[in-house]
């Protein structure tokens, strides 16, 4: 039989042998019970002392509240929105024309930049405030208008011109609005009103919006020119979408879900438009018997001799068209194709954006380019003012904020961009608006 003889470091120290006395020369110490452990690595059984200060356990709020507050983006706030409202209101915010590809573009380019930071400056203190169109706001964003908002959310036009004004910014109320420009105004008194118009067929209704909203302290009108037709907005036509919603049987199981939405839209006073007293019909009906498909430059024209306060024109989407608008006395642009919802495959906002900046710079021109269409968060704010915008408009964000919770939820929408646009802007290394240069920002693909 033969015996295997494990070979000797002769270079290991050697220990007494507890076998025996003095210990022996072939005993080996092992790397192993050399190991020193840690005193606070070694188990103990936990004092009551020790858990105390990890235990606070709260208590579990439900409240819209409190959902509000744990939302910490704009998608947070459209999965809200979404479990608090009928699909077809829903669907009419959320959705776009034809395969919706314009949105999902105008989305993705925002994704689709690298920001480029610099370091070592003292950002402390962030200045988000700016001057748009002659006066003062404290960020450099505002609410775009907005058709049927009153049926997204029984608040509608009063939660978004109130938020708004607490939050020093402008709203703009759209022709389409279910709230009358004289109520808006008197709802918000001391915030800064604009008022969006599609020139209608009948130029004696137009004119009678523009007087009215010039007597309600309106300082800026917004012409849209994107609508000579409706879009083929395929989810509306899906739902069987109409104004006011039908209590179809399809609406009514839908609303088994939502009880609090048709509660406060039913005991509400009923809609009541910008333009119009009452309306029964599908959107695309009421789009195609109003607007002008007939707009040329010469209704810029009269509109630039009617209107006394700022003009600006939305729904440009050429930079061609924006030096027109500009020579026929618009004060600003709005580059925007409508949020995606009349022509699929038009050009994208932020793209078009240096183009349009270069142009102006070019032109020695002063006037304003707003930027809509695709924000989601203070960060898409902040690459749109970097790449030339003087000032953006959010439709869809406030409404999800509107959707999920009224007046409060526009407040925490604004709240979210607002900390978004800080954040980011500290991160850049810049402390105001007028610091933001192309630089800091590349599209990526370029």
């Amino acid at each position: 039989m033969t015996q295997t003889v494990q070979p000797t470091n002769p270079e290991a120290p050697t220990t007494p042998d507890a076998t025996t006395p003095g210990g022996s020369a072939n005993a080996v110490e092992t790397s192993s019970s050399r190991e020193r452990i840690p005193a606070a690595l070694k188990r103990r059984v936990p004092k009551y002392s020790d858990l105390a200060p990890l235990m606070q356990f709260k208590k579990p709020e439900f409240s819209r509240e409190a959902k509000l507050r744990r939302a910490s983006t704009i998608w947070e706030l459209r999965d809200i929105a979404k479990r608090r409202t009928p699909r077809a209101p829903f669907d009419y915010t959320d959705g776009a024309a034809e395969a919706e590809i314009t949105l999902r573009r105008a989305r993705e380019a925002f994704l689709d930049i690298e920001f480029r930071p610099g370091i070592l400056r003292n950002v402390s203190s962030i200045d988000l405030s700016t001057d748009i169109l002659g006066k003062s706001s404290r960020l450099p964003v505002g609410i775009a208008p907005t058709g049927f908002t009153r049926m997204m959310q029984s608040e509608g036009e009063y939660a978004g011109s109130q938020a708004a004004e607490a939050a020093g910014i402008p709203y703009t109320l759209s022709t389409m609005g279910t709230a009358s420009i004289e109520d808006v105004a008197e709802a918000a008194p001391n915030g800064r009103n604009w008022f969006q118009l599609y020139l209608w067929t009948d130029r004696d209704r137009s004119l009678e919006l523009i007087d009215r909203a010039a007597k309600a302290g309106n300082d800026t009108l917004m012409v849209t020119v994107d609508t000579a037709v409706a879009g083929a907005r395929l989810r509306d036509v899906r739902n069987g979408m109409t104004i006011p919603p039908a209590l179809t049987l399809k609406t009514v199981l839908d609303a088994s879900y939502r009880p609090a939405w048709w509660f406060n839209f039913l005991t509400h006073e009923p809609l009541t438009f910008a333009s119009l007293s009452r309306y029964t019909g599908t959107v695309a009906d009421l789009i195609n018997s109003m607007f002008d498909p007939t707009l040329t430059f010469e209704d810029l024209d009269w509109l630039r001799e009617t209107w006394k306060g700022k003009l600006v024109v939305k729904g440009i989407q050429t930079v061609e068209d924006a030096r027109r608008v500009v020579d026929h006395g618009a004060d600003g642009v709005i580059l925007s194709n409508h949020g995606g919802r009349q022509l699929d495959r038009a050009p994208i906002p932020f793209h078009l954006l240096p183009e349009v900046s270069a142009a102006f710079k070019a032109d020695n021109s002063d006037a304003a380019i707003i930027l809509d269409t695709g924000i989601m968060s203070g960060a898409d704010i902040i690459a749109a003012l970097a790449l030339g915008a003087d000032f953006t408009l959010i439709g869809r964000a406030y409404l999800y904020g509107l959707m999920a919770g009224g007046r409060a939820g526009v407040d925490r929408a604004i709240q979210i961009l607002e900390k978004d646009m800080t954040r980011t802007m500290a991160l850049l290394g810049v402390t105001k608006l007028s610091e933001l240069t192309p630089d800091h920002v590349r599209i990526l693909g370029k």
